[in-house]
């Protein structure tokens, strides 16, 4: 069984995110969505909430019959990838700036585990320039969402940014 997996912070999952999701989903037969518990980014969201985000918006995704999960993790990437079976680790990304840092990465992590390689896919052009914190700036500043996140995501934004 080849295991993939793709892990983000996901705050919020946005249209991007999703695309990269169905089209990860042609490489795999299992597919570990980690969501990431990074302190340092002091998410809008609860853990809780973006996994409940994400298993809301895949479970009628086209998925060619991988299967997809929805996990959250704390530690080192490498370390989940070994923990879920996964060989493949998917990566979006958006620009050359993304690459550079994804670059390091991968380096890093083929020096702690050499066999886990890392596939990158770019996001469908329509989302290229989609970033989960343009998004969350944009609805705390009243603007529409809509073509950057699904409908749920979106009363999600509204929700937070009302209560504050």
């Amino acid at each position: 069984m080849r295991i993939g997996l793709y892990p983000g912070t996901f705050d919020p999952v946005t249209l991007g995110h999703l695309d990269i999701i169905e089209r990860a989903c042609v490489l795999v037969d299992r597919l570990v969505i980690g969501v990431a518990i990074n302190r340092d980014k002091g998410p809008l969201f609860t853990l809780e909430e973006r996994v409940d985000m994400i298993e809301r918006n895949v479970e009628n995704m086209r998925t060619n019959g991988t299967e997809v999960v929805v996990e959250p993790f704390e530690n080192l990437l490498i370390d989940k990838a070994e923990e879920v079976g996964a060989k493949l680790i998917i990566r979006g990304l958006r620009a050359v700036s993304d690459f550079e840092y994804e670059y390091a990465l991968v380096g890093m992590n083929r020096a702690m585990n050499s066999n886990v390689e890392t596939a990158f896919l770019m996001a469908e052009a329509k989302h290229q320039a989609i970033a989960s914190r343009l998004v969350k700036e944009i609805a705390r500043l009243d603007g529409d969402v809509s073509k950057f996140v699904t409908p749920g995501v979106q009363k999600a934004l509204i929700e937070k940014f009302t209560k504050s």
